[in-house]
């Protein structure tokens, strides 16, 4: 900042007469030596409410157990936004140009689908449940669909994750679009993140269609804290 506008700043505060607060001086810094700026008014920190003590952070041997309650939250995630979805914007067209993306109930059976996928690919052993029609499902049909492929998901994970060297799940395959990886840690980040992905395209369609989500489904996803007990597990984020 220079003198003239230091100058122009300090005469503005004094004309509205807006509480000063006088910085530190910061030698060596040009114009910010004892500059005078407007102060806003103080945030109490007493008034926020105190979190429970911080749990321990995950050992790397309990770094699997983490990855997989992990996954396991995810699809009470999608769960909650489709009990709160509203009924009319399952099938709203999207805005834009016609034939320009997806539906809601088009990227619900799209992420089920998906599974399908990767369990044929990578778990033959573990049995499918059927596809979804991305033109003809119902929400009541999309929820009792994640749930079964969010299930052996969950149970493709466990034995991809885990350091048995007779494990079943050695690789993860996306289809025949793309390599093939060694099952671990990617094939986690892969899944859950292709997931999170379209929860958020759901949550901005439903906006644009004028069907917003209501708070404790749109913001409900990022309490993990709940999402952890309503899932029946025993510990914490961590």
């Amino acid at each position: 900042m220079t003198n003239g506008g230091i100058s122009t700043a300090r005469a503005a505060v004094k004309s509205i007469g807006v509480p000063r607060l006088r910085l530190p001086s910061f030698p060596g810094i040009s114009g910010f030596d004892g500059d005078v700026f407007p102060l806003r008014p103080a945030i109490t920190f007493s008034a926020i409410p105190r979190e429970s003590p911080m749990p321990k952070p995950a050992s790397t041997s309990d770094l699997h157990d983490v990855l997989l309650e992990s996954y396991g939250v995810n699809d009470a995630m999608n769960q909650l936004l489709l009990a709160h979805l509203d009924p009319r914007a399952w099938r709203a067209k999207p805005p834009g140009e016609r034939g320009n993306g997806r539906t809601i109930a088009a990227i619900f059976a799209h992420q089920h689908n998906c599974r399908l996928v990767w369990l044929k690919n990578s778990a033959p052993h573990l049995k499918c449940p059927a596809p979804l029609d991305p033109f003809r499902c119902t929400l009541k049909q999309a929820a009792a669909a994640h749930k079964k492929s969010g299930a052996q998901c969950l149970r493709m994970l466990t034995d991809a994750l885990s350091q048995d060297p007779q494990r079943r799940v050695p690789k993860f395959s996306r289809g025949s679009w793309s390599q093939v990886w060694p099952a671990g840690g990617t094939m986690f980040a892969y899944m859950f993140f292709h997931e999170a992905h379209h929860r958020g395209q759901v949550i901005l369609l439903a906006h644009q269609l004028g069907y917003r989500l209501p708070v404790k489904a749109a913001y409900g996803i990022w309490h993990w804290e709940k999402l952890w007990k309503q899932a029946g597990y025993k510990t914490r984020p961590r």
